[in-house]
């Protein structure tokens, strides 16, 4: 049967559907759709066909035909639901409400409910619907996690760990399961009892797992397990994940075995994470409208800093400058303009004309590792 016929040719579809072949559905059935506008089943594929391709606008609007026709069919209201899920959420709760009250049993719905409840911030709600759906269905992994990472952040600890221990009785390397464990016993400054969930974290192959681990080396180190601190840290490292508190507590943890040099070392790699390489120019922007302000010491604290920062020697002429020309305080001007010639490296013609400027005018012999090009 051809394309251009009026009849839906329900096996042809699915055989696309089973090669993704999503676009060439939608090519099928729209002259199907002209012919028949009506049809449900080629409404539901040109729905989920146009889902797929993620052209959205054209699936809401066929899935909202489906339900003009079928008020309660379970698959449009579904996709809806999904659709609506991050932008239109009150539209999304009634739709999964629909769905609730079609097939009541379904734990699914509950948990989805408490999805869209935490996306609102509505947290109360939420635990009440997690509750359900853990309720309805306890072996069911979504809801145990669901439930348990809510509970975690309201504080009600022991009922989250109960049922996460109950998990873990089940599956003792679900990743989900043992970074909730490590993250319930670390907010509880239980620190002995993330260690074992977090070791067998580190035994898994099939991914890394940075918010547990990370949760890990930061509880062997307030341990005073500094050793084992340090292996975490040099794991993930290994793993190439880096961060400025995994930084941070390493170098404590070095520090606290003496090894200073290694320490200082990872903590000049947390102020290179720290400092963003845009904050010269706010500083430089800061400094500008202290001087515009006529705010001249306010102007020369912010060009120090952007030096001390970031080591660019122009920092030191624009100080110099305002020590000159607006202080009058020659003794200052000539301090700065002597650190600015120690490590002025001139390209600009700018900066070539600044630096001939200070050399000439306030004879400063130009130290000789500074050479201008």
């Amino acid at each position: 049967m051809d394309a251009q016929s009026p009849f839906l040719d329900k096996t042809k579809v699915v055989d696309l559907f089973q090669n993704q072949q999503f676009e060439e559905v939608v090519n099928y059935l729209l002259p199907i759709m002209d012919n028949d506008s009506n049809n449900i089943d080629a409404l539901g594929y040109l729905a989920y066909a146009n889902y797929m391709i993620e052209n959205t606008r054209a699936a809401e609007k066929c899935f909202q035909k489906v339900l003009s026709l079928d008020s309660n069919n379970i698959s449009a209201i579904q996709y809806l639901s999904s659709i609506y899920g991050k932008q239109k959420t009150r539209a999304a709760l009634t739709l999964t409400y629909r769905l609730i009250n079609l097939q009541p049993k379904k734990s699914s719905y509950y948990r989805q409910m408490g999805d869209l409840f935490r996306r609102l911030k509505e947290d109360d709600s939420a635990l009440t619907y997690y509750g359900n759906a853990y309720n309805l269905l306890q072996e069911d992994f979504k809801n145990v996690i669901s439930l348990a990472d809510i509970l975690i952040d309201k504080k009600r600890f022991i009922y989250a760990d109960s049922i996460l221990d109950i998990g873990l009785d089940r599956d003792s390397m679900n990743t989900r399961l043992l970074e909730l464990r490590i993250k319930s016993a670390y907010e509880q400054k239980d620190y002995h009892r993330a260690l074992l969930p977090g070791e067998r974290l580190m035994k898994l192959t099939d991914g890394v797992y940075i918010g547990g681990l990370t949760q890990l080396a930061l509880s062997y180190y307030f341990l005073k397990k500094y050793k084992e601190c340090i292996h975490v840290c040099n794991f993930l490292a290994d793993q190439n994940i880096y961060s400025e508190s995994l930084f941070y507590y390493q170098a404590k943890a070095l520090a606290n075995l003496k090894d200073y040099r290694k320490s200082n070392e990872l903590l000049e790699k947390c102020v290179k994470m720290a400092i963003s390489t845009t904050a010269e120019s706010y500083y430089y922007a800061l400094g500008e409208n202290y001087e515009a302000l006529d705010r001249f010491k306010n102007a020369m604290v912010e060009y120090d800093t952007a030096y001390y920062l970031f080591k660019n020697p122009l920092m030191k002429y624009n100080c110099g400058r305002i020590a000159e020309t607006d202080l009058k305080n020659k003794a200052l001007a000539k301090k700065y303009y002597t650190m600015y010639l120690s490590s002025a490296r001139p390209r600009s013609p700018e900066e070539k004309r600044a630096f001939a400027y200070v050399k000439a005018k306030w004879s400063i012999r130009q130290p000789k590792s500074t050479t201008v090009k």
